[in-house]
């Protein structure tokens, strides 16, 4: 249990020191993934507002982790590119849908419960920012 913690503690540090090219990279494939043509979506276990949930409380744990100052600002920017997607994405033979950006926006929350939730669990060093 021991080295899993520290194990864990290790993936948290670099994830925080990291976070805005983690969360850069998230961002990047979250966009391409979502504007990229389908004939139809493939196969995948769960349903489509459970990925979009997942996949922006991902997006969220980096930056909430780290929060830094304008980590707030940074949320706003997160739901509004969620809403450029979906407004971009019927004319790239994808469907953009309101409830899309709901899941959207609730795994940025849950992205921030997350986040603290461990933090209670096992403290990051604060200090490294």
């Amino acid at each position: 249990m021991k080295h899993l913690t520290s194990a864990l503690l290790t993936l948290l540090t670099l994830i925080k020191r990291y976070w805005i090219y983690v969360t850069a990279f998230i961002l990047t494939a979250i966009t391409i993934l979502s504007l990229t043509p389908l004939e139809k979506l493939p196969s995948a276990p769960g349903t489509d507002k459970t990925h979009h949930f997942i996949a922006y409380a991902v997006l969220m744990f980096p930056t909430a982790l780290r929060k830094p100052k304008y980590w707030l600002a940074i949320t706003l920017f997160f739901i509004c590119w969620s809403g450029a997607i979906e407004l971009l994405q019927p004319y790239v033979n994808r469907y953009g849908e309101l409830e899309d950006l709901g899941a959207n926006i609730v795994g940025l929350v849950c992205g921030v419960i997350a986040v603290e939730i461990i933090k209670w669990l096992i403290p990051v060093d604060s200090k490294k920012k």
